[in-house]
């Protein structure tokens, strides 16, 4: 059974004989992780070509405390549609040229809006807004 994800790939190479076997064994698997990763950019001075800032987190050698590592990628923008501070993603493809080697892909922005909103309100919160609210005491001059 072959697992199926977006972050594996999966590759068979039958194997290589000198003579014909017909006893022959099955395909060699060959499971690869896919590289995908995620950043912002920050430079668009050449043209078709996006400079991207990549920040992951991983354990200090010796304090074993997480620290941020930041590295930067060129990637290919054909259209020249990314600005400074745009957030990508750049998915592997052919060397297009000495340091390209990704496509940078527009990733829609993050919803930003609360919790509050994105659910319908409680039952005990919409009882609450049915009931009309006391009138107030208005401030008498007397």
């Amino acid at each position: 059974m072959l697992l199926s994800s977006p972050f594996v790939s999966v590759s068979v190479s039958p194997p290589q004989f000198s003579q014909p076997c017909y006893g022959a064994r099955p395909a060699a698997l060959r499971i690869e992780a896919a590289r995908q990763l995620t950043g912002r950019v920050v430079t668009t001075k050449a043209d078709k070509t996006v400079g991207v800032e990549v920040v992951r987190l991983a354990p200090h050698p010796k304090y074993k405390r997480r620290e941020r590592i930041k590295k930067k990628y060129q990637a290919h923008d054909p259209d020249n549609q990314f600005k400074v501070g745009d957030v990508v993603e750049l998915r592997p493809s052919r060397p297009i040229s000495k340091t390209k080697h990704f496509l940078a892909i527009p990733l829609p922005p993050r919803d930003t809006r609360r919790k509050s909103q994105l659910l319908p309100p409680l039952q005990s919160q919409a009882d609450d807004d049915d009931q009309a609210p006391p009138p107030s005491p208005s401030p008498s001059s007397e």
